[in-house]
């Protein structure tokens, strides 16, 4: 960790690892805490603790982007902050459309840190006309029908998808004729999309499976 420069290499050029990527987004939510906290300066080590990945591999990714940190000083979060912001392009306003007006998307439009991520919920879409109409927050529920027209309109980019299982591949495919390019499927279901479209899946109930896992083999552990 030497140095104060702050030259970002081009990733189009450098062929980023995917598993930097994946990471920076736990460094951003980390920074992102510690300023709210009051905290201008972090160690690689304290960055480690919070988000569980070993100080050595952080250093290692962040070389990826220039040199950020200062010796027995540690990272300046506002500048690294604001780098990471950048790499991920959460430095200006994303805008999303989110369909599904349930418990699920109401929960996901009412979620502040999207907006301080950089990702601005313009519409909630639902087909069913006992939400249609309704307001979640700032937004109205409007009919799923208009979604193409609005999207084309404000070259929206991102869609969430936050339906019933049965009906995100055809939410989907709804999305993908109407232009957009990155999907977060929220539900159970594994969708297809073409090869121009980014899809990520974060069902929930698979991510506590996951979580379940590492819980029984502590309880099994405990037991012995």
């Amino acid at each position: 960790m030497t140095g104060d420069g702050l030259t970002v290499s081009t990733p189009e050029k450098d062929r980023i690892p995917e598993g930097v990527i994946e990471r920076l987004p736990s460094y951003l939510s980390v920074l992102i805490q510690l300023r709210q906290d009051g905290c201008y300066t972090v160690s690689s080590a304290r960055l480690g603790e919070l988000t569980d990945v070993n100080p050595a591999q952080i250093r290692r990714d962040l070389t990826h982007f220039g040199s950020f940190g200062k010796r027995g000083v540690g990272y300046e979060i506002v500048i690294l902050l604001d780098k990471i912001q950048r790499i991920l392009g959460s430095d200006h306003t994303h805008r999303l459309v989110l369909i599904g007006a349930g418990n699920l998307g109401s929960a996901v439009a009412a979620y502040n840190g999207l907006r301080a991520r950089g990702f601005v919920v313009s519409a909630i879409y639902d087909k069913d006309p006992a939400k249609i109409g309704s307001r979640i927050g700032d937004l109205v529920v409007q009919d799923v029908a208009h979604l193409p027209r609005q999207v084309a309109d404000q070259d929206i980019r991102i869609g969430v998808i936050a339906v019933p299982p049965e009906a995100a591949q055809q939410v989907a495919d709804v999305l993908i004729s109407s232009g957009i390019r990155v999907i977060l499927n929220y539900t159970s279901s594994m969708v297809r999309v073409p090869e121009h479209v980014t899809l990520h899946n974060t069902d929930p109930v698979r991510e506590l499976l996951h979580t379940l896992y590492y819980l029984s083999r502590t309880e099994s552990v405990a037991r012995v």
